[in-house]
């Protein structure tokens, strides 16, 4: 399966930075995407993971093409569609552009062209073989509740501390966290952060062992606070920009369906595993004031001169949590759901064919005369030779990162 996580040199050196898209303004398209994909699947009451699947495919699709080329609110609507169906909440396609055109201005509903269902049907074959079939994706809200219910404190405290961690994993999502690190090393960081602010400090948890010096060695070893502090560093940015100058209209305006009639190549996945980053500097703590998340939810950041007001664009914490129930955790949507490959006949002229002339003209090879094939030889295998290592161990799929005890 190919790996999803990058380094931040390879963030900066995207297909739309290629392209002429400088990193603010790519950042701002991806913000601005993963929010239109919320706000119109909160808008059509599609679950958190169903959303977060498609904010996570939709990142994913930007690592191989260029905004210029496929417009973010297209894209926006087929990750929607897709994740629907790999989530196992369906929505018709039509609905989708529907609701979306009721959320976009008349210009940038433009960019669906004259047939937005043709786009949107269309782009999803692309999608599906931009992110190789990779349908399955999880997301850091199980490990939260995970994690959670073994830590040890009070009560109330733990409940804040968790409704606060969930409404940063839902900001998370704008950010490019889903590109750099396992849902496992996110749930901690964020949890992490949600404890600083709302002053719980943990400092018992159920399974401890000599060796954890702290709750997450349990869960994920040699994680730094370096590396946790640079992932709350990317959740609180969300919060200091500021919002009040309107950005200006992002391109291109016309449609894929006239513009990318003859679809690039897609290159291979990036098999790169993420490193630690570079050294951040110490964690300020901005005061946050979490909003409730049984109505609607939000945070205010104060950085000492002006509140900015954060919408969190997700459900609301699910009120069933329960650190000491007996019925703990509670049952969410199943997150590993197979979604069999469309037939070859689908997907075999989403690239259109490239001919090349040759030196008579014709796009047909010169014909040659074939020489005979050699006559079969077995091949002399040695004897007394083992070809496989001992106990015959499977190979692995993906680099396995150090700090995930053995």
């Amino acid at each position: 399966m190919p790996c999803w996580y990058y380094e931040k040199k390879e963030l900066r050196n995207t297909p739309s930075i290629q392209d002429g898209i400088d990193y603010e303004t790519e950042c701002r398209y991806r913000k601005e995407g993963a929010r239109f994909i919320i706000d119109t699947g909160t808008k059509m009451d599609l679950g958190y993971n169903t959303m977060a699947t498609g904010v996570v495919y939709f990142h994913r699709f930007y690592m191989f093409h260029s905004f210029k080329n496929f417009p973010r609110y297209v894209t926006a609507c087929c990750c929607l569609f897709l994740a629907g169906k790999v989530e196992e909440t369906p929505k018709k396609c039509k609905d989708i552009i529907k609701t979306a055109k009721t959320l976009l201005s008349e210009q940038k509903f433009m960019t669906f062209g004259e047939d937005p269902k043709e786009e949107v049907m269309t782009l999803e074959r692309i999608l599906l073989q931009t992110i190789k079939f990779d349908l399955q994706v999880e997301h850091p809200y199980s490990y939260l509740l995970k994690y959670a219910k073994c830590l040890k404190g009070d009560k109330n405290k733990l409940q804040k501390m968790v409704q606060m961690a969930w409404t940063f994993v839902n900001d998370s999502l704008c950010t490019t966290l889903s590109l750099q690190w396992e849902p496992e090393i996110i749930a901690v960081a964020l949890m992490y952060l949600a404890g600083k602010l709302s002053k719980f400090e943990v400092v018992d948890w159920n399974g401890r062992l000599p060796k954890h010096l702290r709750w997450w060695d349990m869960f994920v070893e040699d994680v730094t606070m370096d590396l946790l502090e640079d992932i709350c560093h990317q959740v609180l940015d969300l919060y200091s920009q500021a919002n009040n100058a309107k950005a200006p209209d992002s391109p291109p305006l016309i449609s894929t369906h006239e513009a990318n009639r003859e679809w690039a190549a897609i290159p291979t996945a990036n098999d790169a595993a993420s490193s630690a980053p570079a050294t951040p500097s110490k964690l300020v703590k901005p005061e946050v004031v979490p909003g409730t998340m049984n109505g609607s939810s939000s945070a205010e950041v104060t950085d000492g001169s002006k509140a900015l007001e954060i919408s969190a664009h997700f459900p609301p914490y699910p009120t069933t949590f329960a650190p000491s129930s007996t019925a703990y955790p509670p049952v969410f949507p199943p997150t590993n759901i197979s979604v069999p490959p469309p037939s070859v006949t689908t997907i075999n002229h989403i690239v259109s064919t490239m001919h090349h002339l040759n030196s008579s003209g014709s796009i047909r090879p010169p014909t040659t005369a074939l020489a005979p094939p050699p006559a079969f030889q077995p091949f002399p295998y040695p004897t007394g030779t083992t070809y496989f290592q001992p106990g015959n161990p499977a190979p692995p799929t993906t680099t396995q990162r150090a700090y995930y005890p053995p």
